[in-house]
């Protein structure tokens, strides 16, 4: 994945959801009146990204959380793994 690389297409937003399935992390789409758009509550390992939000919302909410939470790299399929890294060194890049 090169900089700046991110699919809006429904692929991309289900291989973004399969990592958060992996984790330890529960994600959820919810109504609310969040300022960014998510919410993390971290001590119950809880993302909630508003669900009237169109799907390239919902990307940039779910690339967001990645960048901030700490995801068990060692309790991720080796597909994953690599999809979350790919994720991590794309961020750093920009």
């Amino acid at each position: 994945m090169a900089a700046g690389e991110v699919k809006y297409t429904k692929h991309f937003l289900n291989k973004l959801e399969d990592l958060f399935a992996e984790s330890d992390y529960i994600l959820r789409y919810e109504k609310g009146n969040f300022k960014s758009g998510y919410c993390i509550l971290n001590e119950n390992k809880v993302a909630i990204i508003n669900k009237y939000y169109p799907m390239e919302g919902k990307i940039n909410c779910l690339m967001d959380i990645i960048k901030l939470v700490d995801l068990d790299i060692e309790s991720l399929s080796d597909k994953n793994k690599k999809f979350l890294l790919e994720i991590l060194e794309t961020s750093s890049e920009i």
